[in-house]
């Protein structure tokens, strides 16, 4: 991934925490058939390898478990908030006009090679945990114990386990940092004034990595 310094976020937390709260990751293999790509939402187990171990589940019946070339790196994708930025929300605009559209976004790319798990009872820990993550907040959490047992003994047959122990990690914040801080107000302020959460979002973003804390 195209790394300018100012962009680059290397610190493990930090990406472990998009990875949480943006699960749903694209999983991109390389096989006999080139390039595969599914969105798989995975579970993190922040501390069973030194960045990290995904898992996941695919159907039995997608290839991508049989297709890819274990040898070669598996890639995860996991996109966090992104937002269009107009031009009209920079002071340099009304400056001197030598500005252009941009895209800012937050994300983190996971590398390793990955393996197949095809055990039932390891697959009902990962759905089970997947569950209880997406469910907490909820105020009648479903578990995957409320259904019937055998309905359950018959789902994990149509599905396979994949696992990635993460060997190399990469993330990017581009999110106006590259900005003076005129235009950096600026943008925070027009993404404020779109009502949609991902554009709350990344303002939040902008003022906290551009140093605009309390600028609202």
């Amino acid at each position: 991934m195209y790394q300018p310094p100012h962009f680059r976020e290397d610190r493990l937390e930090v990406q472990h925490a998009l990875i949480g709260a943006h699960p749903l990751g694209l999983l991109v293999t390389f096989g006999r058939t080139g390039l595969v790509a599914n969105p798989v939402p995975f579970v993190l187990d922040a501390h069973a390898s030194s960045y990290g171990t995904l898992k996941a589940h695919l159907s039995r019946a997608n290839p991508q478990w049989q297709d890819f070339d274990p040898s070669q790196e598996a890639l995860a994708v996991f996109q966090g908030p992104e937002a269009y930025i107009t031009p009209s929300w920079y002071a340099a605009k009304r400056e001197h006009g030598k500005v252009v559209p941009t895209w800012n976004y937050a994300i983190v790319q996971a590398y390793g090679r990955m393996r197949v798990v095809d055990d039932p009872s390891w697959l009902l820990q990962q759905i089970t945990t997947m569950t209880a993550v997406q469910e907490a907040a909820r105020p009648e959490p479903w578990a995957v114990s409320d259904a019937p047992e055998t309905f359950v003994a018959a789902q994990l047959k149509g599905i396979v386990g994949i696992e990635i122990e993460i060997t190399r990690i990469e993330a990017k914040w581009k999110v106006s940092q590259n900005r003076p801080e005129a235009d950096r107000l600026g943008v925070a302020a027009g993404l404020r004034q779109s009502p949609d959460d991902a554009s709350q979002r990344m303002a939040g973003l902008v003022e906290a990595r551009g140093g605009l804390r309390g600028s609202r």
